[in-house]
């Protein structure tokens, strides 16, 4: 090997060795969240309140933080627990933990999604449009059909 082919040689490895980290950041993970099985319980007319869940997967850490909707005053990020022998429900102001790759359920009787003083009856058959608003991933617009009261009648 000639000393022309040579450097040219050690030129295209130093090459390629620099473009190797822009290599990495061009296949790296994006901050997107899939959403699956939306849905809304349906409220009886002059409910104060209704309940929306779904599921969702992040592709990297990311955190569910906020929830719009123009069918409400506002909505809000909730869970349910258990506390001596009663269920309370509270605000989670912080949101919710969304793991890298890990499904995370949105259900009755959990996490779910408040709609506070809605403006219309949510009514099944009809859909509810929310807005989720994540930590890193960009805002998703989720349609959700609203499904009728069924045994849990009662829980958010």
């Amino acid at each position: 090997m000639s000393k022309f082919q040579a450097a040219r040689c050690i030129g295209a490895l130093t090459a390629a060795c620099a473009a190797l980290p822009l290599a990495g950041v061009a296949f790296a993970a994006s901050p997107t969240v899939k959403v699956t099985d939306p849905w809304c319980r349906a409220a009886p007319r002059g409910a104060l309140a209704g309940g929306c869940y779904l599921t969702l997967t992040a592709a990297v850490d990311d955190r569910l933080v906020s929830v719009d909707t123009e069918l409400a005053d506002h909505a809000e990020i909730h869970t349910m627990s258990l506390d001596g022998g009663v269920m309370r429900m509270r605000r989670l102001a912080d949101g919710i933990a969304l793991p890298a790759g890990r499904t995370v359920q949105l259900k009755p009787g959990a996490e779910h999604l408040m709609i506070i003083r809605p403006k219309a009856q949510i009514s099944a058959g009809t859909s509810v449009a929310l807005t989720l608003r994540f930590a890193k991933a960009p805002p998703l617009r989720v349609v959700a059909p609203v499904k009728a009261v069924g045994p849990m009648q009662g829980r958010h």
